[in-house]
C-alpha cells in the first residue's frame, strides 16, 4: 500500500482502540460477506502488525466489478462511523477478480460534487472513490494480503494475539 501524503499521529479517543477497531471488522465481514458478487475479504495495515494505536484500519475486498455496490458501501460506511467515533479512521479499498485495484469505497452516501472528493471520476461509479493519485495497492498486496478473512481464514505473516482472538477465532468458529 502507498500513501502519496503523510498524516498525522492517531489520537484516538479511547486508551486501547485495537479492540474496537476489531470487532467494527468483524461486524463489517459478517454484513459483506453476504453480498452476492463479493469474492474475499482481507486485512491490511497496522491492525495486522502489534503496533498499540493504529491510525486505522484497512480492509480489501475482492469484487465482481458489475455488482450492485449499495450494499457493501453501506456495510463500509457503518465500519467507517465506527472507527470515527473513536477518532480513528477505516478504509475499504475494492479490486476486481482480475487483481486490479478499483479504489476505495467512497465515505459519503450520496454523490454529488463537493470541494473535498478527491475522487478522479466522481459520480461515474456510486460509492467509489478511484482516488488512485492519493491512493494504491500493489498487485502483490492484492494477490497475497497479509490475512484473508473470507471466504476462508488464511495467515501470511505472524498475526497478534488480539487479531487471532477477537477476530480470526469469531471467524473461524462462523465457517
Amino acid at each position: 500500500m502507498r500513501r502519496h501524503k503523510q498524516a498525522r499521529g492517531p489520537s484516538p479517543s479511547v486508551a486501547e482502540p485495537r479492540r474496537p477497531l476489531l470487532l467494527a471488522v468483524l461486524s463489517f465481514v459478517l454484513a459483506a460477506r453476504a453480498f452476492q458478487g463479493v469474492q474475499r475479504i482481507s486485512l491490511l495495515g497496522s491492525i495486522v502488525t502489534t503496533k498499540p494505536i493504529p491510525k486505522d484500519v484497512d480492509v480489501l475486498v475482492i469484487i465482481d466489478a458489475r455488482m450492485e455496490w449499495a450494499g457493501l458501501a453501506r456495510a463500509g460506511r457503518r465500519l467507517m462511523g465506527t472507527a470515527q467515533t473513536i477518532n480513528l479512521g477505516a478504509d475499504i479499498f475494492l479490486a476486481d477478480t482480475t487483481g486490479r485495484y478499483l479504489g476505495r469505497i467512497c465515505h459519503y452516501r450520496e454523490c454529488h460534487p463537493r470541494v473535498l472528493c478527491r475522487a478522479q471520476h466522481c459520480g461515474q461509479r456510486d460509492h467509489l472513490n478511484d482516488d488512485l493519485h492519493v491512493v494504491t495497492l500493489s498487485q502483490e498486496l492484492i494477490a497475497s494480503p497479509p490475512v484473508d478473512l473470507w471466504p476462508s481464514v488464511v495467515r501470511r505473516v505472524s498475526i497478534p494475539a488480539d487479531v487471532e482472538n477477537i477476530l480470526l477465532n469469531e471467524l473461524e468458529q462462523d465457517q
